[in-house]
């Protein structure tokens, strides 16, 4: 279980800490890069399709490599995949940051660094949910989960994406060099973690044996797999609305590149604010009331930011989306963690994420178009009513799930 600290109180562990501060200063350099990435990309084009397409590439990992990347996790020490991984990142990072500086960015250089950049994203993403119980008693997951997502909120939509802005407006390259240091920082922290045990991992077999053990065992559970389900459609929608959001803060609402930045914060101090109170709301409401307030609400808020008429009301309306998918979050990987046995969290957390996140290049391919033929609004009206479909749709199996877990 690692090197807890005080495990007989409600303390995390200095091996917890160290992972929970590896994961903010990599999430500011992705905020950076959230919000420079589609303020290069408009230098490049305008193309609604082309925009999307860029967005596709950097989830289309998700579908082709969750599943050996599973398998992979569950093989080897995680943390040490981690830094690995992350160290390929910045090399990656590097390179859009040289091709930015000497202005040779192109559409396909986008396409295929934002490809490389998820492909050790999808390893990197799956280890850091399945070492967690390594370091973490089953009883603190929530508050350590509620923990990381403030962590990534505070970089990811928080501090990285207004930093993102001003760099960017500053010298093109900037925002992409930052990224590349914080790939570095970060990997160091966690080249520091001590190895997990071993005798949680399974003895080597041909990978298609243990991806096939992923799989029986999320088809056989039956709550899992409908949030799994559930997830796949709702970061569908995600990605369909998302996608040209670019497009419509510049060009619909007119804001700058700056002021885009700024907006996006919105996301982040709702998620934060989510991290904090979640433990809470779970414990007082059950997970199952949590969750339906959570994804009834996200539909209704995809409607209004589709409808917003200025970036100070989109930027409110991100803030009650970040706080409503943390809420989502915490208490969906939380349950995972708690009842997928340790040696095959892996595996089972790469399942989880083929069809959770496979549809995202669909959904960024999707939103090009209907931003294409219906307008720069309709992308996000239309995800919302999707999601409340899929809502209606899934909760009775949701329902009975949770149920099942509270019976002796």
């Amino acid at each position: 279980m690692g090197r807890l600290l005080h495990t007989g109180d409600a303390r995390l562990g200095t091996d917890y800490w160290r992972l929970w501060w590896a994961n903010v200063i990599n999430s500011v350099g992705d905020g950076v890069f959230i919000a420079a990435l589609p303020l290069l990309a408009v230098t490049v084009t305008v193309d609604p399709q082309e925009i999307a397409a860029i967005s596709a590439a950097a989830y289309l990992p998700w579908l082709l490599l969750s599943l050996p990347a599973g398998a992979i996790v569950d093989r080897h020490d995680r943390a040490t995949l981690m830094w690995r991984c992350q160290v390929f990142q910045a090399v990656v990072a590097a390179g859009i940051t040289l091709a930015a500086l000497t202005h040779h960015t192109t559409v396909p250089l986008l396409l295929i660094a934002g490809f490389l950049l998820q492909a050790a994203q999808v390893v990197i993403t799956n280890a850091a949910q399945s070492v967690l119980p390594h370091y973490v008693p089953a009883r603190l997951l929530p508050r350590a989960n509620g923990n990381q997502y403030i962590a990534q909120s505070l970089g990811t939509s928080t501090i990285g994406p207004p930093l993102g802005g001003v760099l960017f407006a500053a010298l093109a390259a900037l925002p992409f060099g930052v990224d590349a240091a914080s790939f570095v920082m970060s990997a160091a922290l966690l080249a520091m973690m001590p190895a997990a045990s071993s005798d949680d991992r399974p003895a080597r077999r041909p990978m298609r044996v243990e991806i096939a053990e992923g799989l029986s065992w999320l088809r056989r559970y039956r709550l899992l797999r409908t949030l799994a389900l559930m997830l796949g459609m709702n970061t569908f929608c995600f990605q369909m609305a998302f996608a040209t959001l670019v497009l419509l803060a510049t060009q619909t609402l007119h804001l700058t590149e700056r002021a885009y930045g700024l907006m996006l914060v919105g996301y982040g101090i709702g998620g934060i604010i989510g991290g904090l109170v979640n433990n809470r709301i779970a414990r007082r409401a059950g997970p199952l009331p949590a969750l339906a307030a959570s994804y009834a609400g996200n539909a209704a808020v995809y409607v209004a930011i589709g409808l917003a008429p200025n970036g100070l009301a989109m930027a409110a309306l991100m803030a009650a989306s970040g706080f409503l998918v943390t809420i989502t979050g915490v208490v969906t990987v939380s349950l995972r963690q708690q009842i997928v046995p340790v040696h095959l969290l892996g595996r089972v957390n790469s399942v989880y994420r083929m069809l959770g996140w496979g549809l995202m290049p669909l959904g960024s391919l999707a939103g090009g178009v209907v931003a294409q033929h219906l307008g720069l609004r309709a992308p996000f009206v239309s995800a919302g009513f999707i999601r409340l479909a899929v809502l209606a749709l899934t909760f009775p199996a949701i329902v009975s799930g949770i149920r099942s877990l509270r019976t002796p």
